[in-house]
């Protein structure tokens, strides 16, 4: 890992940067996605799942935070994964967090197609997803501060959006809407809606992966996070909650535009607020799109800077420095993913790397604290080790129920990680990694 000295990342990103990179990672998960969740167990057995995974999800980030402010380098996850258990923490770190943020960029331009498509049925689903692909990675390869204030942009827009359709639509919600037929299929659905509940919060902790370009990071880094995990809250209970009060669930549950959907049947599909809704809801999704590229592209350059990918792609842009080998690496394997999946499937994948990586974060966090006792921790977190302990059963809770629901890709996703682990035994990598 020598090579940490030469190979490095410009650090200029401010705690705005973070807080829009944060709230941008995720918001596209309060614009579409989530919905699926209803259609398997209806509005109030989402809504339990939903409030399951929000303790899950603001417990784990004041918990990584503390990681992530001690730890701040590119690889996130993996790096404190590597620290704690040595190089087999943090292969699986770091494949399941590839998993996560190479997987979830087709899912939302699975939806970034989809609305374009509701503007313009003229231009197909897949045309503008790829589309995405070429402008965005584009966009990445001029550089971080560049990127960032893209993203600052972008999520402001978004989060402006997202309240003005809840003022839209609060005056039409209808309780007894949102209760018809509240839990169908009992507590079991409730287990089975949790991956669509992780799409609210998921990708959030891709924070960490820009760490290595924060100035101060010690500071920044927390004020960044907590701004955006109370945002996202607030703005996912919102956006859930009205709109099940106005159709039955049922009429949305399958869609990966439920919010013009929603506005259609408030206002009429023609109508100039719903139209424009459809338009700027791009800005959401465009957000969470271009701070997901951001974040496998630093996880494939430090996975490759430390030994565990090829190492040209840890290679940085000698004029922006940015990972562009990575950058163009993981777009190809997305653009892969788009031709092969479906949207509730490629949520399904995503939401179980990031379970499995929040797992082996928790258990890092115990064992750093009693291996490292005296490093610096500039954050240390609230409640300790309450805080931990319900993120790591949380998680432990929503990866059975995955693996439960979903078994054949759960069978794909675990089939991956036994294949790598046995390629670095065969080349013997995993002596010279430790």
């Amino acid at each position: 890992m020598s090579t940490d000295q030469v190979v490095a990342l410009k650090k200029v990103l401010k705690p705005v940067h973070l807080w829009a990179i944060a709230v941008g990672l995720v918001i596209s998960g309060e614009y579409f996605g989530w919905n699926y969740g209803w259609g398997v167990s209806g509005t109030i057995g989402f809504l339990i799942a939903t409030l399951l995974v929000t303790v899950m999800y603001v417990t784990f980030i004041f918990s990584f935070t503390e990681l992530t402010t001690s730890i701040p380098q590119a690889g996130g996850p993996f790096a404190y994964a590597h620290r704690a258990f040595g190089w087999w923490g943090g292969l699986i770190a770091g494949y399941a967090t590839l998993v996560e943020f190479l997987i979830a960029p087709p899912a939302i331009a699975f939806a970034l197609g989809s609305y374009t498509h509701f503007l313009y049925p003229s231009v197909t689903v897949l045309q503008t997803a790829f589309a995405c692909y070429v402008i965005f990675i584009g966009i990445n390869m001029l550089g971080i501060k560049e990127s960032a204030t893209f993203s600052l942009v972008v999520t402001l827009l978004a989060v402006g959006e997202l309240l003005l359709y809840v003022g839209i639509i609060a005056p039409s919600f209808s309780y007894d809407t949102f209760v018809t037929d509240p839990m169908p299929f009992g507590w079991s659905g409730v287990f089975a809606a949790l991956p669509f509940a992780i799409w609210f919060y998921l990708a959030i902790e891709g924070v960490a992966m820009v760490a290595e370009e924060v100035e101060d990071p010690k500071r920044t880094i927390s004020r960044g996070y907590i701004l955006g995990i109370l945002t996202l809250v607030i703005l996912a209970l919102a956006v859930m909650i009205f709109t099940g009060g106005i159709a039955h669930w049922k009429v949305l549950s399958t869609i990966d535009y439920p919010l013009p959907a929603a506005l259609g049947i408030v206002l009429g599909r023609d109508n100039s607020w719903t139209q424009l809704f459809a338009s700027l809801g791009l800005f959401g999704l465009i957000a969470s799109f271009h701070g997901t590229i951001i974040g496998y592209s630093r996880q494939i350059f430090a996975l490759a800077r430390s030994g565990y990918l090829p190492s040209f792609l840890g290679q940085v842009n000698s004029r922006f420095q940015t990972p562009h080998w990575a950058l163009l690496t993981g777009g190809f394997i997305g653009c892969v993913a788009l031709s092969l999946g479906t949207t509730d499937q490629v949520i399904i994948l995503a939401a179980l790397g990031a379970v499995v990586m929040y797992i082996i974060s928790m258990a890092a966090l115990f064992v750093l604290r009693k291996k490292e006792p005296l490093l610096e921790r500039p954050f240390i977190v609230p409640a300790y080790p309450y805080f931990p302990v319900i993120a790591l059963v949380l998680s432990i809770v929503c990866l059975v129920a995955i693996v439960w629901y979903n078994l054949v890709l759960s069978f794909w996703f675990f089939a991956g990680l036994f294949l790598i682990t046995g390629v670095f035994f065969l080349k013997g990598k995993h002596k010279s990694l430790n």
